[in-house]
């Protein structure tokens, strides 16, 4: 990955972490943008639909099942407005679960970018199957280990 691409990724991603701490959820908080020609088009954080009272988690600690992820806000945003995302970039702070990764796919994101590795990595996987380039980049790590993945077809 080029230098100055990289440091746009690493900017992008770290405004992600910053946009995750509007959840309201205590077990993570995560957070989404969507760019498209160095434009942030859509946004999204986890937390509850519209209208839901702002509590993720029950009185066990587990996380309600209704509970939005932050890819499905910030793609629900963008269904909502005039923008599209094809051909897009999404910076999201954890790697896609796979039903995001369906919504992902769906939306024309091309591009993925994500800061912290999920212990599932069904969701990388689909994405990658359907010809989307991921990249991990660890938030606060400007090395040459991330890991992009452009896939071939």
């Amino acid at each position: 990955m080029n230098g100055k691409k990289k440091e746009l990724d690493s900017r992008y991603l770290r405004m992600a972490a910053i946009w995750a701490e509007n959840s309201y959820c205590r077990r993570r908080q995560v957070g989404a943008l969507i760019v498209k020609d160095k434009m942030i088009i859509s946004d999204g954080y986890n937390g509850t639909p519209a209208g839901f009272e702002n509590v993720c988690e029950d009185e066990l600690g587990l996380t309600k099942a209704y509970v939005l992820h932050a890819e499905a806000n910030a793609i629900t945003k963008i269904a909502r407005s005039g923008n599209n995302s094809d051909g897009s970039t999404l910076y999201v702070t954890d790697s896609p679960c796979i039903e995001c990764a369906k919504l992902i796919i769906q939306s024309g994101i091309r591009r993925v970018v994500y800061a912290r590795q999920y212990r599932l990595t069904e969701g990388i996987e689909l994405l990658q199957r359907a010809g989307i380039e991921t990249a991990y980049l660890p938030l606060g790590e400007n090395t040459d280990e991330s890991d992009t993945h452009t896939p071939t077809l």
